[in-house]
């Protein structure tokens, strides 16, 4: 009977999308009670229409202080539109002074009157409400397109968790192939969502895996697997191929909370997703754990990372000494970094490829990448190294890489760093098109530049030995 009533649900709630094109989701009474954060009150209409409410969960991030950690509480809400929607967001700490909407490259203008800003959406977005210049007690907004193709709960092939709290056997929810788990939106799992050696899988819906719930999402040794829409933890992907991560939204708060792993796997891509977390947000591995090989085809696009420690993009650290991994065809496109805070220099790199292993990475394309002012970093680091904290051997080399239309506007980033290992270990091919630093575009003919001067020179860019076929070029 229950599985009825939320069937009748979901038709009501796909009636009332032609008439209004704007879908919130409620609370239960048990999450209202344990997961509510009261920081803020938001509220989203149509232009000129009825407000309505939402609920605002309270999620924890990571704060670095000093060498330490220290979990702060901050808030997500979300919500469906197409068309145009207003957004209301009151303080409850007060006056408002200063407030920002990132990605910045958005070009959000917020209105502030007195403890409320106001905006207006176009396109769904993935957004943060910085209030009083406050990173770690903000908003995490995440605008969805209005849902499509919502399962029959009655489905046999369906998994449906309706609004509320679903606790789940010993915390981990073992799907089967040819099935669709869907996680409406109101609904919080507490467990893991575990896929290992099935086909013909997605992973559906508004809710969310638990934050307290490491490896949310894990994805092992599966082929045809579709996540869209959710939020959780982290998402791994290993020893997997043809993967699709869509509107995918992970924030991780603890130890070695890297938000979206692949390791030794092929055919993996990620399209608008959101990533704020507490170690790298995105890595390209070859073989690590219980995965062997190396990982081709991996895409991520139109996406947003967030790296309150580690790297925001980080590719092949780990892999198989004995039997040398390849990491290829690995694209980067249209990606705003909003930060990096990370002292170690040894990992240090919004953009990092960092081989071990033995590893060979090569055919890597960063295009369109907007990099904010982080707090602590580099914009770059190529190197090939051994690193025996976690390499058993210095990775092969890096071999054609390009960076097209990178822009970074800021002040904090430290030296960047390309470098080889030895005559045999090197870094070759890497290419710089259109590089933008602080409005001024980096290459080999610019004006100002001394002839005796390297290139990297004026980008502040450090390129050490065993390197060879750097160039800076403008289109």
């Amino acid at each position: 009977m229950k599985i009825i009533k939320t069937f009748v649900l979901v038709l009501s709630v796909g009636f009332q999308l032609s008439a209004q094109e704007v879908v919130v989701y409620n609370a239960s009474k048990e999450i209202a009670e344990t997961m509510h954060n009261d920081d803020f009150s938001v509220k989203v209409r149509k232009p000129g229409g009825e407000w309505k409410d939402l609920f605002e969960y309270g999620v924890k991030v990571d704060q670095v202080i000093g060498s330490g950690h220290s979990v702060q509480k901050a808030s997500m809400a979300y919500f469906d539109f197409s068309g145009d929607v207003e957004v209301s967001v009151t303080s409850k700490k007060g006056t408002i002074n200063k407030a920002k909407i990132r990605p910045l490259s958005y070009g959000i203008q917020p209105k502030i009157k007195g403890n409320t800003v106001t905006f207006s959406l176009s396109n769904p977005a993935n957004l943060s409400v910085e209030i009083n210049d406050d990173i770690f007690h903000n908003l995490h907004l995440f605008a969805n397109p209005i849902e499509k193709n919502i399962p029959n709960p009655k489905d046999p092939n369906v998994i449906y968790f309706e609004p509320g709290i679903h606790e789940i056997p010993n915390q981990k929810l073992v799907v089967p192939s040819n099935k669709t788990v869907y996680i409406a939106g109101g609904a919080v799992l507490k467990g893991q969502i575990a896929l290992d050696s099935v086909s013909n899988v997605n992973i559906l819906g508004r809710g969310m895996v638990d934050q307290e719930v490491k490896l949310g999402i894990h994805i092992a040794n599966s082929k045809n697997v579709v996540v869209e829409g959710v939020f959780a933890s982290q998402c791994l992907a290993g020893g997997s191929d043809g993967v699709k991560i869509n509107n995918v939204k992970t924030i991780s708060f603890f130890g070695w909370g890297d938000g979206m792993n692949v390791m030794a796997s092929n055919n993996v891509s990620y399209d608008r997703v959101f990533v704020r977390s507490s170690d790298d947000c995105t890595t390209v591995y070859g073989t690590r754990k219980s995965f062997k090989g190396g990982s081709k085809n991996i895409t991520m696009q139109n996406s947003t990372l967030w790296a309150d420690v580690g790297h925001p993009i980080l590719i092949g650290t780990h892999g198989n000494s004995d039997k040398p991994d390849v990491l290829e065809n690995l694209n980067y496109i249209n990606i705003d970094i909003l930060d990096q805070k990370e002292m170690q220099v040894d990992y240090q790199g919004c953009l990092a490829i960092n081989v071990g292993d033995n590893n060979l990475a090569k055919n890597v394309l960063f295009e369109k990448i907007r990099v904010e002012d982080f707090r602590e970093g580099q914009l770059l680091n190529l190197r090939v190294f051994y690193n025996t904290k976690y390499c058993t051997a210095p990775g092969l080399g890096i071999e054609d890489v390009v960076f097209r239309d990178i822009t970074y506007n800021g002040k904090n980033a430290n030296l960047s760093i390309i470098a080889g290992y030895n005559e045999q270990r090197k870094i070759k091919n890497i290419t710089f098109e259109n590089l933008s630093i602080n409005g001024v575009l980096i290459h080999d003919e610019m004006k100002g530049k001394p002839k005796w001067y390297k290139t990297a020179d004026m980008a502040t860019f450090f390129v050490g030995e065993h390197v060879e076929g750097v160039s800076f070029k403008i289109k």
